[in-house]
Formats: structure tokens, sequence, C-alpha cells
């Protein structure tokens, strides 16, 4: 070889990014042809049962991707190339391996793109996962081709108008079993005929009307409707998950303004499950801190559920139930604040505060829920003009509209307690209003509001004292104080909510 010959003139082959490339299309193609990743069917027609038999078989599924028209990103194969080297592995080992793939196919970005340019969401949805199969296929991943399926799929969708039936004609007894389970409607519908389960009022069902009975049966149904707070869009015409909207309450997709509006929409009761999802958790083979992230996403709270007595604006009487945790503080509760979307608000609203606090709704209904929990920011209010009395001192104490309470949790309104809760403070100090310690804080406590343990003050009245207890036993001692009088009950509650899934208009669910 003479001085000065190059690299590629003395290799015998460059093993070149286009060699790459048919190597791997070559041996695509061949796993391809010979079934590699199909998964043998034991019982069916699609494999000779002596090469699976007595092999374990083992199910993965990929979590299906949106088959938008920019194709696969980067965070697509992150995960599938992780699941993709556990079912080889699998396979490898003995297993008979079923590696299956699926595509979410329906979405407000094919809408939206059918409005734009007129063409059909299927037409487009249908080549958007034609690419992504091409795509996947080049990546080498070993999902069995014949077991795919889209969620646009008739057939696919007709099982889960299916399972929508199913649900719908379920509710979840309590009773069956330890953990409860769901059960058909009708066995619901026979319990109140044969009077082995109470209507309200204790009317005999005979006695009911069928609207009264209807709506009855609807208030066990696993699957209901409601009014809800949602995030409407009009821009798009369409309801927006959280997920969807940006911290300045605008659209993700085309940048429109999203406001709060109460809307008739389909709701999951997956809250009567709450108990359930706790108790299942421990038998989950999970990372400890995923399961850590399920228990405080279900959050579950012990507490009270108290009515404080109020007048309408029209002279009736009402209530304003709030939960709290902390039944124990209720005797420096100076005020009430009601979530904007509250349906109270209207009904407590005097005619000389209506201007404001219609102004204010209107604000709120264009902010996020993550803006209007934003801990530093400003703490905004409108008094309505109406009072409620605090059950435990008898006092008249305000009731204001602020956006820092959501409708989503609790009940939409709570009774604040500025010394013992650091955003009551704030909003306290904000407007001037009483800030009464019940619980003695520690004696080089400098700070504003206490939120730590320690004995209760200030929490006396003719008929009970809390004065002195710990935190656990004031708890105790208030609820057992409120159940007697008819003012509260002990409860549990959970952050976790009711599954809205009413969004798409027309190319999907």
């Amino acid at each position: 070889m003479s001085e000065g010959t190059g690299p590629s003139e003395r290799a015998p082959f460059r093993y070149t990014a286009e060699l790459a490339g048919e190597i791997e299309a070559r041996w695509q193609d061949r796993w391809e042809d010979e079934g590699t990743f199909d998964a043998p069917n034991p019982a069916g027609s699609l494999a000779d049962p002596a090469k699976v038999a007595g092999r374990p078989k083992l199910f993965v599924l990929d979590m299906f991707p949106y088959p938008s028209g920019a194709g696969l990103h980067v965070g697509h194969p992150l995960g599938f190339i992780a699941n993709d080297c556990y079912a080889r592995y699998q396979r490898m080992t003995g297993h008979n391996v079923l590696h299956a793939m699926g595509f979410d196919a329906f979405g407000l970005p094919a809408e939206q793109y059918a409005v734009q340019t007129g063409q059909h969401p299927r037409t487009t949805t249908e080549a958007n996962i034609v690419r992504y199969r091409a795509q996947l296929r080049r990546l080498g991943l070993g999902h069995d081709p014949r077991r795919s399926v889209a969620t646009t799929d008739e057939g696919y969708y007709r099982w889960t108008q299916w399972i929508f039936l199913k649900i719908f004609n379920s509710w979840y007894d309590e009773t069956a079993g330890v953990a409860g389970k769901a059960r058909p409607i009708s066995e619901l519908v026979a319990q109140y005929e044969r009077g082995e389960r109470r209507t309200p009022g204790h009317r005999p069902w005979v006695e009911m009307t069928e609207q009264d009975r209807r709506e009855l049966i609807d208030s066990h149904r696993l699957v209901y409707l409601s009014e809800a707070p949602v995030n409407w869009c009009p821009g798009l015409g369409t309801v927006l998950a959280n997920e969807e909207v940006t911290a300045e309450g605008r659209s993700e997709r085309g940048n429109f303004p999203v406001f709060k509006a109460t809307l008739k929409q389909w709701m999951m009761r997956i809250t009567a499950y709450a108990e359930r999802l706790l108790a299942d958790l421990d038998d989950l083979d999970w990372p400890e801190p995923v399961k850590l992230m399920q228990r405080n996403w279900i959050g579950r709270s012990e507490g009270a559920l108290i009515d404080f007595p109020v007048t309408t604006v029209k002279g009736e009487d009402d209530a304003i139930s709030v939960f709290t945790t902390r039944p124990d503080t209720m005797f420096g509760a100076t005020y009430m604040v009601l979530a904007p979307e509250h349906p109270l608000v209207d009904e407590l609203t005097t005619e000389a505060q209506a201007e404001a606090v219609a102004a204010y709704r209107r604000t709120a209904e264009a902010k996020s829920d993550v803006e209007r929990q934003v801990e530093l920011r400003e703490k905004t209010g409108v008094v309505t003009g109406s009072y409620a009395v605090n059950p435990a001192t008898g006092e008249s104490i305000p009731v204001y509209v602020a956006d820092y309470v959501l409708m989503g949790y609790g009940t939409g309104a709570i009774m604040a307690v500025p010394g013992q809760d650091e955003r009551d403070w704030e909003f306290a100090e904000q407007y001037g209003l009483p800030i009464v310690r019940t619980v003695r804080p520690p004696a080089d406590f400098d700070g504003k509001a206490y939120i730590g343990e320690g004995p209760a003050i200030n929490s006396a009245n003719d008929e009970i004292s809390l004065d002195g207890l710990g935190v656990a036993d004031a708890k105790k001692a208030i609820i057992a104080w409120l159940e007697g009088k008819g003012l509260g009950t002990g409860t549990v509650t959970y952050k976790l909510r009711d599954w809205l899934f009413s969004r798409q208009r027309y190319w999907g669910e």
C-alpha cells in the first residue's frame, strides 16, 4: 500500500449510516416476514401448540401515543425502548410475550386541523397512524403488528360504549364484602322496592313519583350527569382539561382565552372507590415513592362537615357547609369564604354588592386553578353583604367570595381561621378582619399564623370548653358536640374528585 493511502482506500468496507439503515431494514423485513414478534396463541391456529406448551404468558402494553402529524417525538421512545428491553428479555427467558401497541387517536388537535383544512379527522388520523407505525418499525421495537388498535376503530369504540352502559347501569355497594364493589342498578331498585334500603325522608318507594325515583337512582349510578365548573374555551368551542390550559389562563392550542363556566357534564363516580384504591396500593409491586404519590393524589382526610347557618337575601334560612380537618379551631373562624362558582353566591349577594361580586367573578373565570392556588400572590376577594353564624361562638361573621377557594375541593367553601392558617391570615390582614388564636404557640414563636400542635385556647362557650386540650382530643370533643347539636358530623373526605370526561365536541369521547 503506497504512502498517503487514505483510510477509505485501506478498509475493506465502511460501516456508514446508509449501510446501517440497509442492515436494520433487512432484519426488520425478516422479523415481519417470519412473525418473530407474533405472540403464539395456544388455543387457536396462529401457532403450533407444541411451541408454546408450558410457556408462561406475559402481556406488555405500551402507553398509547397520540398520532399527531408531527410524528414520534423523543419522549415516545424514552418509554417504548425500556418496555421493549423488558419484553425481549422475558421472551428470551422462555415467556410467551404479547407486546402490544395502540393509538389514542381521538383528540382536539385532529378536530382543529379538520376545522382549518376541511379534511375529515379520520383521514388525517389514519394517515398519522401509518406514519407512526413506520417509525416504530424503524426503531426495531418488538410489537406484535397483528395486535394493535386505535381508539377510533369502530370495533374498539363499540366496546367503549358497551363499557359505558355497564358502568351507567351499576352502583357501588359499600356493603358487598370488605371493600365493596359495583353491582347492577336493578339490585338497588329491588332493595328500595322491598324496603331494605331507606329512601330520603323515609318515604315508601310506592309513594314516590317516577321523577323522584329516577333522581334517587341516578344519584347512585357510577356514571351520572352533573353541573360542573369546567375550563370553557369559546375560541375552540370546547371544554379543556387543566393540562390544556396555560398558567396565564389561555388554551395551549391556539392561545385562546379560557374561562370558568358551569356546564352539564358526564361524571365518573371514582370517589366511591377511594378507600379501595388506598387499600389496594398495599398489594401493588410498585416503588414506594410512586405509591406515596398515589396516596397523596387520593388525599384521604379525616375531619368534620359543619353547617354555618345563613339567611339568604330572600329571607330564607340556609347553611354554608364546610369540610375542615381542624374542627377544633372553629372558635377562631372570623369570616367565611365561598369559591366564585359556589351556588350560594347568588343567594347571599346583596343588591348593594351585586355589581362588585359579578365583576370579581368575571375576573376569577379568566384564571386557571393553578394561578388561583399560587401561594405568594396577593389574596383578593369581595364581601357578599351577607353574614353567617359561627355555631361555636354564636357570632355573625361576614361571607366573602375569594378565588383562592376552589369549587373542586371540599365543599367550595371554608371557615376562615386566620390564627391557624397562613392564607386566611393574609386575607384577614388585607381586609382588616379579626384574628383569634385557638392554639397556643410556643413561647419563642414570633410568626403570624401558627399551624403547629399545642393546647387549645379561646375555645369555650356555655356548653363546651376545649381550652387546654391537645389537638386530637379537642377534635374528638368538638365533633361530639356538633353531632349532639345537629350542627355537623365527623366525616372522611378525599382530595380525589369524580372524573369529568366529556370534553371533545366531535372527534372525541
